[in-house]
């Protein structure tokens, strides 16, 4: 059980050896990976129904904010959990 606690937020294979970034919007924690163009957003914690609408516009708003890239909205992929997509910088 430790160990798995431990674990925390890790990115998907491509994205290893990205850039971690942790961040704290609207009292949520996620963890922003960036790695050349592409980006990865982790939302970590559990949601009730009914939030995941407002999580899902706080992650694609983290993502220029932390990266200072503009997000190319048709390459994003995923839900409130996590999604991933390509930017411009």
């Amino acid at each position: 059980m430790i160990f798995l606690a431990a674990c925390g937020a890790q990115p998907t294979p491509t994205m290893f050896g990205a850039q971690r970034t942790d961040v704290t919007r609207s009292g949520r924690h996620y963890v922003v990976y960036q790695k050349g163009n592409a980006v990865e957003v982790i939302r970590l914690g559990y949601a009730h129904r009914g939030e995941h609408q407002q999580i899902r516009a706080d992650m694609i708003a983290l993502i220029p904010q932390v990266t200072g890239c503009k997000l190319r909205e048709t390459s994003l992929q995923g839900d409130s959990g996590e999604m991933r997509g390509l930017l411009t910088c």
